[in-house]
């Protein structure tokens, strides 16, 4: 071969390999360039939650309370007048009768202002029948001509203000037989004595509670609650039965339905009092037996979820409900009542529904979520 041809030769496979560079490159282009087009954008990692499938269920509420047994009627009696008792005829237990004296203070001050005011009503009576009989002269010497009219006027005065002086005076008789009277304590009505508030020799003032009685036939079992959680159905039109027997002796029991509940809590210990009026208490039942109350009332279906499910959107209660896409949306819910670590629906929910119970706070509406192995999903 001669020197051009191998020149030629070499010349060639340069322009070969080029071309086969160039057509590598281009391949390796076009392959990066549909894998751009194809490729998909970053999807976000759905959030891992708990939850926890909704299923109502009726609920026989069975909340109790301790409380006592308290009268509905109760008067505290004392004097109108201040004194010493020198009588106490009512012992605590006592059955007493409407009008019945019960204490009584001494009275002798009281005897002599009532026999004084008798004696200024006798006075002016005869005063006035003074006047009375002058008047009646005085107006036949006037007809006749034998005296003046200025005479006769005056007599006539003399006559009114002793009618007058006797109306004042038997006003006076009236008020010292008032007080002569406040001198002894009547029962209001019947009833027994639950407590006194003096002894004989004592001195009272007027108002001092001397006597306590109570209506034995109306009484009350009234308990102190955490909440008002008796009043839920009191509110709602449908007072719920109370079932109320001793704690001594839970065989003896009655049943009564609230009839007052305290609208603010106790100061000192944030407790609610609630009063429940009893249906034929037995005999046992006496004031300040120690009781225990429970609600007899099987509620509607209601739904128990832990307070971590709760969510407050607008100052309303709601839950984040999961989807059959795995998308959470905000669902508002009625609370029934919260207890400590749970809380009771009512209605809001349905059965089946999957309500997140942790990590309500990181969710946002339609949001896709991942529930944890072992959970509701």
């Amino acid at each position: 071969m001669t020197a051009a041809f191998h020149s030629r030769l070499k010349h060639g496979l340069v322009g070969v390999s080029i071309a086969a560079l160039g057509c590598a490159a281009a391949v390796t282009w076009y392959a990066a360039k549909g894998e751009a087009a194809t490729a998909k954008p970053d999807v976000p990692e759905a959030k891992l939650v708990k939850a926890v499938t909704v299923k109502p269920e009726p609920q026989a509420d069975s909340r109790i309370a301790i409380g006592e047994i308290r009268p509905q009627r109760e008067s505290d009696l004392g004097f109108r007048l201040s004194g010493k008792l020198v009588q106490r005829t009512a012992a605590v237990g006592q059955m007493v009768r409407k009008g019945e004296v019960l204490a009584r203070i001494e009275d002798q001050d009281y005897r002599n202002r009532l026999r004084s005011a008798e004696a200024d009503v006798a006075a002016a009576q005869a005063v006035l029948v003074e006047a009375s009989a002058a008047e009646v002269r005085l107006g036949a010497l006037l007809a006749k001509g034998f005296t003046t009219r200025a005479s006769y006027d005056a007599t006539l005065k003399n006559l009114r203000s002793a009618q007058a002086k006797l109306d004042s005076a038997k006003i006076g008789l009236e008020m010292a037989r008032d007080q002569l009277a406040y001198t002894e304590l009547h029962a209001d009505f019947d009833g027994v004595v639950t407590a006194t508030g003096a002894e004989e020799g004592q001195l009272v003032n007027v108002g001092q509670m001397v006597v306590r009685i109570a209506d034995p036939q109306a009484r009350d079992a009234v308990f102190s609650i955490a909440e008002a959680a008796f009043s839920n159905g009191r509110r709602a039109g449908h007072p719920p039965e109370i079932i109320v027997s001793l704690l001594s002796n839970p065989a003896i029991s009655t049943s009564g339905v609230i009839r007052e509940v305290s609208p603010v809590a106790d100061a000192a210990t944030r407790t609610f009092q609630v009063k429940v009026s009893l249906r034929n208490a037995p005999d046992e039942m006496r004031f300040g037996s120690s009781v225990a109350g429970r609600v007899n009332e099987s509620s509607a279906p209601v739904v128990m979820l832990p307070g971590s499910a709760l969510f407050d959107k607008d100052g309303k209660p709601a839950v984040w409900i999961v989807s059959a896409s795995s998308a959470v949306e905000l669902k508002p819910v009625v609370i029934a009542r919260y207890e400590t670590e749970r809380v009771v629906v009512s209605s809001g929910l349905a059965e089946g529904d999957v309500v997140v119970t942790a990590g309500i706070n990181r969710l946002r509406e339609h949001e896709k979520v991942r529930i944890a192995a072992g959970e509701a999903r």
